[in-house]
């Protein structure tokens, strides 16, 4: 009799545990409190703002690591450990960079590439230094002036795209270098200031290094009024002398930490789904008004980071049919750095990864939604928009285009390799008010998140995971998008 209820309660039990919906199976693993501790550690003043290369960078990815260790997650299959070294190289502007143009010295000024150089002699006016300014003019060892941008735009944004095509022009007509005049306003040229006469950081290669340092000056000049350009064009003759000591250069190694789960689907575990957000952060910066210098980075990206960190503590438990991999990626606020190795230096072939489900975030101001970059991208959107109604909140599109986030973060360097790679985001109507108060500022702090806001976002990524990982239907890009070409050509489709 005794063998007989065993055996019963044993059979209830696996057929309760088949009951479990997908809705309780996230519910099963996803915590609050989990949520709260790994945020406040991530976001804790010890870790400095998790600059990519600090130490507290390293302190963060073991933390990532062993969180994944301890969940069952089985390590990166080309080390045996959860991490992947990225090589990166930290570049320091030039110390001296004195330059005057006819005699005037200019103060307002950055080097976006730097040689060693001493230079006296003649320049050129070129207007905006495309290819039609060229003709008719002599500029072979001079040195060429020309105005931001373009006739069609000249703000900031324009003028950097235009950089590679505007330097290789004058290299190929045999100047010496470019000065480019910037119309631009204080508080821009400080922003400009801050990026340009900083250190950098970027991913570096051995056999490229002889290629990565410049021997070509391109300077920008801030012109806020106008008044250089109007007296370079004046002008018949200009004398301009430049001294320049070049950029000094360190290597330096952080890591992208990444774990992978098995699928349970004799097919469908040869395909994965990347879980992926960047753990790093700015580090130390200028003092708010509180005199904080701590850019915690609570929001952006503790909240992506522990996203994926639940993802992977339940499809540890509960795996889908497909399989995951998952990765958390160093050197985003650097430049998109980690994931930019990843691609060119993957675990697993990248025809293997149909979906890349991203998590990144500034910041909220509607705690009813959350917010899918590229949500109508791909054709899994309505998994997501169900995952999200689930738990009681609304799945919406970008609201802020002109952003440009979706090619802003690290899902970028997924989607342009052909990969569907829409980025989950805490929920926003526009990118103002809560949003830019915390965006990259010491305030983002671990206890100024709405966690029971929190609880609801989490569990619908976690669910909105699982339903694109046991859909049947592999997920692509919809019909037309930007990125559906180099879809077609990854998977041979």
């Amino acid at each position: 009799m005794k063998q007989i209820i065993l055996i019963f309660i044993a059979a209830f039990s696996i057929t309760t545990g088949l009951a479990q919906t997908e809705k309780e199976i996230v519910e099963s693993t996803v915590s609050k409190n989990n949520i709260e501790g790994h945020i406040y550690f991530l976001a804790d003043d010890l870790l400095k703002g998790r600059e990519t290369g600090t130490p507290e960078n390293k302190i963060a990815a073991s933390y990532l690591a062993n969180t994944l260790r301890g969940y069952g997650v089985s390590p990166n299959p080309k080390t045996g450990t959860y991490y992947q070294e990225v090589n990166l190289q930290k570049v320091s502007p030039p110390e001296i960079v004195v330059l005057s143009i006819n005699g005037k010295e200019y103060k307002n000024k950055v080097a976006l590439e730097s040689t060693k150089i001493k230079f006296n002699g003649d320049a050129v006016y070129l207007g905006y230094g495309l290819e039609d300014d060229y003709k008719g003019k002599d500029v072979t060892k001079k040195m060429v002036i020309i105005k931001g941008g373009s006739a069609e735009t000249n703000d900031a944004r324009a003028a950097f795209g235009l950089i590679e095509r505007k330097k290789e022009l004058a290299k190929q007509a045999g100047a010496i270098g470019v000065l480019e005049l910037m119309k631009t306003e204080s508080t821009m040229w400080g922003f400009i200031e801050h990026n340009f006469n900083a250190d950098r950081v970027e991913v570096f290669n051995q056999n490229d290094k002889a290629s990565m340092v410049s021997d070509f000056p391109y300077l920008w000049l801030q012109d806020e009024s106008g008044t250089y350009m109007s007296e370079m064009e004046a002008k018949k003759n200009t004398k301009v002398n430049l001294t320049m000591s070049g950029n000094k250069y360190a290597s330096i190694t952080s890591q992208n930490v990444i774990g992978i789960i098995e699928g349970t689907d004799p097919k469908l575990k040869n395909e994965y789904i990347i879980y992926s957000a960047h753990y790093d952060h700015v580090g130390i910066g200028t003092p708010d008004e509180t005199g904080d210098t701590i850019y915690n980075g609570a929001r952006d990206n503790a909240v992506g980071t522990t996203t994926v960190l639940s993802m992977a503590q339940n499809l540890a438990k509960y795996p889908t049919k497909r399989s995951a991999l998952f990765i958390l990626f160093t050197g985003e606020e650097k430049g998109l750095l980690g994931s930019e190795f990843y691609v060119n230096n993957p675990v697993l072939p990248l025809n293997q990864m149909v979906y890349c489900f991203n998590s990144d975030n500034a910041g909220y101001n509607d705690t009813s939604l959350a917010t899918i970059i590229g949500l109508e991208r791909t054709t899994v959107s309505q998994h997501i928009k169900n995952a999200a109604s689930t738990f009681g909140i609304t799945a919406v599109d970008d609201p802020a285009p002109e952003q440009g986030l979706f090619d802003r973060s690290d899902n970028v360097h997924f989607a342009k390799k052909g990969i569907p790679s829409p980025t989950f985001s805490l929920g926003f109507t526009a990118f103002n008010g809560d949003v830019t108060k915390y965006y990259h500022r010491p305030g983002d702090e671990a206890n100024t998140l709405d966690y029971d806001y929190l609880f609801k976002f989490f569990k619908a990524y976690v669910l909105a995971g699982r339903s694109i990982a046991n859909d049947p239907v592999t997920p692509f890009w919809t019909a037309g998008d930007t990125y559906e070409s180099s879809g077609k050509k990854l998977y041979n489709k």
